[in-house]
């Protein structure tokens, strides 16, 4: 399978199962026997853009922020 198919199918499964594109992604791993750090290489920079920002709201990655203090 290509990485465009894998890509779609996660994006499917994370529509199925309520959006969490991580659930979708270890999902389709698991699926598929395909090992998670091999998966990465073929996901798409807007999937991981999703995974980052799904993993800040759950608090495993830090929050960016964009605002600074006055000088």
């Amino acid at each position: 399978m290509d990485s465009l198919g894998l890509v779609k199918e996660i994006e499917q499964t994370a529509i199925e199962n309520g959006g969490r594109y991580m659930d979708a992604v270890i999902e389709v791993c698991e699926k598929k026997d395909i090992d998670i750090a091999i998966m990465a290489k073929f996901l798409s920079k807007p999937l991981i853009e999703k995974i980052k920002i799904e993993g800040q709201e759950i608090n495993l990655l830090p929050r960016e922020t964009t605002a600074k203090l006055p000088v």
